[in-house]
């Protein structure tokens, strides 16, 4: 008995040994074969992180992006629109127009570390994900970054950043909004299909804007942090910019309990840190 006793306890320090090592070699690369300059870099070493990132994937669109039409017909899908691709296409000239046609994102580099933990967290807003229906006036440095869910939403970036938006949708609230045209970023609908299918394995009917926000920092930052993700006592998500009236939303159709047991991984994995309040 004691010899298999042995025999286990030398089997897990030999696998205790083999992972520390793994991780010590991958953290003590000559800088320039590394992908960073941080302590730890996001893009190294797991199978179970790399199943599902894919660092090919375009965050944002560009006036010269080839959007097909299987990815448009999966995103027009979101909401059962009828637009038709070409229609599409000349909306989204236009708006490149008006916004860069060439968003800038910087890439990881062996001489830097790109920190999405900024030192004045929640005193002041550098990157904010909104859609129509949650926008709000932004600073002149807050980059804004659309989520689009419709072709609706394109036609009120046109307008709100200019006169105003017009057209009859009840629910857009904010018709007019304040925000630096050259720091607008449009997330790519590819990069929304990507999340769905990858990271929540077709779950729920489309991720959530905070679940998008996560993976995209993780294309766009070496290092994350992440804070205020997690439904209340009663399972409901509460938006921070308005007061939540249906008291039985839960996480609509988002798939919210996929969703935080993913980030609970990350932080498992210390691809994230993952700050939870209580």
């Amino acid at each position: 008995m004691k010899i298999k006793e042995r025999a286990i306890v030398s089997l897990l320090c030999a696998v205790t040994i083999c992972v520390s090592w793994s991780g010590f070699m991958s953290r003590n690369l000559p800088q320039d074969q590394r992908p960073c300059a941080c302590e730890r870099c996001l893009s190294e070493d797991d199978p179970w992180f790399m199943k599902r990132f894919n660092k090919s994937v375009e965050p944002f669109l560009s006036a010269n992006y080839n959007l097909s039409e299987d990815d448009f017909s999966w995103w027009k899908g979101l909401w059962g629109e009828k637009t038709k691709f070409g229609t599409f296409r000349k909306l989204l000239d236009k708006v490149f127009l008006m916004i860069p046609p060439s968003p800038h994102v910087l890439e990881p580099s062996p001489d830097r570390c790109r920190t999405c933990f900024e030192a004045d967290v929640g005193a002041r807003t550098t990157h904010r994900v909104m859609y129509p229906e949650s926008s709000v006036d932004l600073g002149d440095s807050t980059h804004f970054l659309m989520a689009p869910f419709k072709s609706i939403d394109f036609e009120w970036l046109l307008d709100a950043l200019n006169t105003g938006y017009n057209a009859t949708p009840e629910w857009i609230v904010n018709r007019k909004i304040t925000a630096n045209k050259d720091l607008v970023k449009i997330i790519n609908p590819v990069f929304m299909r990507y999340v769905h299918d990858m990271w929540l394995e077709k779950e729920g009917y489309y991720p959530s804007t905070g679940f998008l926000a996560l993976v995209l920092a993780l294309h766009m930052c070496d290092e994350v942090s992440v804070f205020g993700y997690g439904a209340d006592s009663d399972g409901n998500w509460s938006h921070y910019w308005e007061e939540l009236v249906d008291k039985m939303v839960k996480t609509g159709g988002h798939p919210g309990n996929t969703e935080y047991e993913i980030i609970q991984k990350l932080h498992e994995l210390q691809k994230l840190k993952f700050y939870t309040g209580f």
